[in-house]
């Protein structure tokens, strides 16, 4: 499961608002601000949203491990 910060790095990383995630998404502005401020929304549907739409637009989640949680953007293909 992506964590409140993941989101908040990879939105950065796109240069979205948090209404352009919402939008992207087909989620409520409401429901992206609180899952990037860490309330969790019980609708496990509102997070895969989130994340389908992060991925779509070329972020990779990174797993926490020994180096920790991250994100990246991926090369675009050539």
């Amino acid at each position: 499961m992506i964590t409140s910060r993941q989101i908040r790095a990879a939105r950065a990383l796109l240069g979205w608002s948090q209404q352009q995630l919402a939008d992207k998404a087909i989620v409520s502005l409401n429901a992206v601000a609180r899952l990037e401020g860490g309330v969790v929304d019980s609708r496990i549907s509102t997070v895969q949203a989130v994340q389908d739409a992060l991925v779509k637009a070329g972020i990779e989640f990174l797993d926490a491990d020994q180096k920790g949680e991250g994100v990246r953007l991926k090369s675009p293909k050539a």
